[in-house]
């Protein structure tokens, strides 16, 4: 990707972007489900029309074995069901990579399958790991798929001192997946995808 800007600056204003996501106060966020192990808030997103999504929940495991499994590698596509492929295409030195990669429909296929091209960053943070990415406008769009785009979006993972073993796990997602749908339809959509990938990330990470 010759005409890739630079990584180390785009790396940063992800990563220090997910950082201003991560402190913003409590009061900013709405509630919108909750379960036994999980709770989703959102607010407005300041990159598009849409909402920025906070999930955060437990995990039993370790922050270094947790984000083996989010971030792009062998681990990802055998877990979560969202995900139906996955391709680095190109990689950079400091865990960086541009990742595209497929989702299958939700919703009775009313949102239909979805193709993104991420640029994926993984980096150190305080005593755990933040591993964020980007869409990107790169490569032609199969015919088969519509072209999602995320804005800046991350996952924080920082192990419980009183828990060994366990870490929170909190999440950072604002995905305009394009076409003509309802706001309804997109965050139900995104409220289901959220609670089944800490599902499916907790069931891998037992097995």
């Amino acid at each position: 990707m010759a005409d890739f800007p630079d990584v180390s600056s785009v790396a940063s204003k992800l990563r220090n972007t997910l950082i201003q996501y991560y402190n913003t106060e409590d009061g900013e966020w709405r509630m919108i489900k909750t379960t036994k192990k999980t709770t989703i808030w959102r607010k407005p997103s300041e990159e598009f029309s849409g909402y920025l999504y906070k999930i955060q929940g437990t995990v039993e495991d370790v922050a270094n074995r947790i984000v083996d499994h989010i971030r792009p590698g062998p681990y990802r596509l055998h877990w979560d069901s969202l995900m139906t492929s996955m391709e680095v295409v190109e990689e950079f030195e400091e865990n960086c990579c541009v990742m595209r990669y497929t989702t299958a429909g939700q919703l009775w296929n009313i949102i239909a399958p979805r193709e993104f091209v991420d640029f994926s960053y993984t980096t150190d943070y305080e005593d755990g790991l933040l591993s964020c990415g980007i869409s990107l406008d790169y490569g032609e769009v199969r015919a088969s798929f519509v072209r999602g785009f995320n804005h800046p979006c991350g996952w924080f993972c920082t192990p419980l001192k009183d828990h060994p073993g366990h870490s929170l796990l909190t999440g950072f997602i604002q995905t305009d997946l394009r076409g003509m749908l309802p706001h309804a339809v997109v965050d139900t959509a995104m409220a289901s995808t959220l609670t089944t990938f800490y599902s499916d990330l907790r069931k891998v990470l037992k097995a």
